[in-house]
């Protein structure tokens, strides 16, 4: 892989730790109609994909309705939740310390999600205050789609094939080999193969993030 003109990071799992604690709360509230999920099983089921489609997946193993306002019930506890325990992941600060070239934040999520999981884990000043924070939401495009990546790269100034995107989901590795982006997957124990398969090149620490790019 040569040098990148910008890297696109994804950001829940890759720069905050948030796809468990979100699940969990997640499956907490459809506990109460009658889904059981194994959480570890929820997580890589739901990885990378929009929160609706979550939704639906989880409706259909319930014994009883969800209310029409249940995905704003879950925004509300989540952020609750976040606001106590939310991380960055591991390594990435100091990855975001030595950066010397353009990189911004591409997300399925809501802007209000992002700003907010990013202020509480110290990380949203590195983005220049939000000027370089972009969401599905902005232009109704859900990965795998490619569009936010194609957009985050036309509002960076870049070309795809200039540009890396750092994805831990299939859903999002699919989504960057469709708008012909290079891939960095950072990979957990369960979906490394998976990742790889799709066209990602493979890291699973931080630490290791820096020499795949050449910086």
């Amino acid at each position: 892989m040569h040098r990148p003109g910008c890297i696109i990071f994804d950001c829940d799992g890759v720069l905050v730790d948030s796809e468990v604690i979100g699940v969990r709360v997640l499956l907490d509230m459809a506990s109460e109609y009658g889904v059981s999920m194994d959480l570890q099983e929820a997580v890589e089921e739901f990885s990378g994909i929009r929160l609706r489609e979550g939704i639906k997946i989880l409706q259909q193993k319930a014994s009883s309705p969800f209310p029409e306002d249940f995905e704003q019930l879950f925004r509300a506890r989540s952020y609750e939740v976040f606001k106590t325990e939310m991380r960055p992941v591991n390594g990435i600060k100091a990855v975001l310390d030595r950066l010397r070239i353009p990189y911004c934040v591409a997300s399925s999520g809501p802007m209000e999600k992002m700003k907010l999981n990013l202020s509480l884990t110290g990380l949203y000043p590195y983005f220049a205050d939000g000027k370089r924070i972009f969401s599905g939401y902005e232009i109704n495009s859900w990965k795998p789609d490619p569009g936010i990546f194609l957009y985050a790269a036309e509002k960076m100034g870049f070309a795809p094939a200039e540009c890396v995107v750092i994805e831990d989901s299939k859903a999002g590795v699919i989504a960057a080999q469709r708008g012909g982006f290079k891939i960095l997957g950072y990979a957990k124990p369960f979906n490394g193969d998976e990742l790889r398969k799709e066209g990602a090149t493979i890291f699973y620490d931080m630490k290791d993030l820096l020499p795949l790019l050449h910086l």
